[in-house]
C-alpha cells in the first residue's frame, strides 16, 4: 500500500519551474560601450548549466512516475534536491566569476530555481509523512 497525495503535485510544480528556468534569461551583461542594448543570458548559454538543468528536470519527472515504490521516489527526489542545490551555487559562481558586470533578474530566473528547491523539498517531507504513515499501518498488523 502506498499513499501519494502532494508529493507527486509538488514534484511536478518543482518540475514546471526548472522548465520555466531553461527557458527564460537569470541575467543581463551590460558591454562596455552605452550604446548597445544589454544581452540576456540564458541557461543554455553555458551548455554544462544546461545540461545540469536538464539532468535536474529529468529526474523530477522520473521521481513523478515512481509513486509505486516509495523509498526510491524518496532516493531520486533527494538526488534532485542536491542536484537544484548545486545549479544554485554554478548559478551564483557564473555570474560573480564569470560575469562580474550581470545584473542578476532574481523575478525570472533565480528565484525560480529556489521555489523549485522549495517545492522538493516539500515533497520529500510529504513522502517521509507516508513513509512514517505506512510504518505505523504495518505494526497494527
Amino acid at each position: 500500500m502506498v499513499i501519494q497525495r502532494w508529493q507527486n503535485l509538488l514534484l511536478l510544480v518543482a518540475l514546471v519551474l526548472m522548465c520555466i528556468f531553461c527557458a527564460t534569461p537569470y541575467a543581463v551583461q551590460h558591454t562596455v560601450e552605452a550604446s548597445i542594448e544589454p544581452t540576456p543570458v540564458f541557461v543554455y548559454d553555458a551548455p554544462v548549466f544546461m545540461i545540469l538543468n536538464v539532468v535536474i528536470a529529468a529526474s523530477l519527472f522520473i521521481a513523478i512516475f515512481l509513486f509505486k515504490d516509495l523509498k526510491r521516489q524518496m532516493t531520486v527526489t533527494l538526488v534532485s534536491i542536491v542536484l537544484v542545490c548545486a545549479s544554485i551555487v554554478t548559478c551564483a559562481f557564473m555570474l560573480y566569476v564569470g560575469m562580474p558586470d550581470a545584473e542578476i533578474i532574481w523575478a525570472g530566473g533565480v528565484l525560480l530555481l529556489v521555489f523549485a528547491l522549495l517545492c522538493a523539498l516539500m515533497a520529500y517531507r510529504f513522502m517521509g509523512k507516508d513513509r512514517k504513515l505506512l510504518r505505523s499501518y504495518d505494526r497494527l498488523r
